[in-house]
């Protein structure tokens, strides 16, 4: 039986103890004050994520992918990131990937005892035709959730890197990984329930990860995203004001640049930066490896 005393995100808070006792207000104030916390935690394991970030960008560069891996909340949150980033940065769905003990039913309803499972993360992997380029990351908020830990020891053992990402400090699943995430967000406002200060860090840092290995391979341009999918009117409306924003044009040329574009912002920008028509535009990024910025804005020397 593991001793749950020993971890941080299952002591309870001197702070609120009357918590059944508080008015809306009171009781809203008092998670907003702990909220404030998550980010001062966050700070302190910057370092480790610029380097999460790093092994990520140089996965995508090598054609692999980045593999979350987590129960409960800390699945959903993987899941979470993870499906944001076609629409985001027009990747392929594969690119990565959330994976959540006991399957897609328990993104909604809890599957019991999947997460104690110690082959189920194996098995998860192993359907995904695992390889060394790829990167996997073990999330797990008490941070000895088997599933994690013995995926993330299996990954290893492919050559994965591997990352893990827990909100106590010295976590079991550290143990198996190469590089340890591990922001100690302090105990809940309601005891245990850490779907609350550490899944918020959780879903920080993987916003952190993957928008930081997304932006290092160039699905940015500036601070806008030049890749986005455009499969709804707000999408589109997205589009040509990233394009107007990107190179002070008018609506109407927008429009008619990503008509020639065929829809791409990305190649928008570019020809409307450099004067290149479609083909030269397109042959131009894919040499600077998807970068604007490595080719429109280069040293004329």
């Amino acid at each position: 039986m593991v001793d749950l005393s020993k971890m941080t995100t299952e002591n309870r808070n001197p702070d609120t103890m009357d918590l059944d006792t508080m008015t809306p207000l009171e009781l809203v104030t008092a998670m907003n004050r702990e909220d404030r916390k998550v980010a001062e935690a966050v700070e302190k394991v910057l370092p480790q994520t610029a380097k999460a970030v790093e092994w990520v960008c140089e996965a995508f560069e090598a054609g692999g992918r980045l593999i979350y891996m987590g129960a409960g909340t800390s699945g959903r949150l993987g899941i979470l990131d993870s499906s944001e980033c076609p629409p985001t940065f027009g990747v392929d769905p594969g690119m990565v990937i959330g994976l959540i003990a006991g399957g897609d039913v328990a993104i909604r309803r809890a599957v019991e005892g999947a997460e104690d499972s110690e082959t189920l993360g194996i098995e998860d992997l192993k359907a995904l035709s695992l390889t060394s380029k790829d990167v996997v990351a073990g999330i797990a908020a008490s941070g000895r959730t088997p599933y994690v830990w013995t995926a993330l020891s299996y990954a290893k053992s492919i050559g994965c890197r591997t990352i893990s990402i827990a909100c106590n400090e010295g976590s079991l699943i550290s143990k198996f990984a190469d590089l340890s995430i591990e922001p100690v967000v302090g105990p809940e406002v309601l005891t245990g329930s850490t779907r609350l200060k550490a899944g918020t860090a959780q879903k920080m840092i993987l916003n952190m990860i993957s928008t930081g290995a997304m932006v290092s391979i160039g699905k940015a341009y500036q601070n806008l995203m030049v890749d986005v999918v455009q499969n709804n009117e707000k999408l589109r409306a997205r589009a040509e004001n990233i394009l107007m924003a990107a190179t002070e044009i008018e609506r109407e040329e927008a429009r008619r640049l990503l008509n020639e574009a065929g829809g791409s912002v990305k190649l928008a920008i570019a020809m409307k930066q450099t004067g290149a028509d479609p083909k030269e535009a397109e042959k131009k990024l894919k040499e600077s490896h998807g970068h604007i910025r490595a080719w429109v804005e280069r040293d004329p020397e």
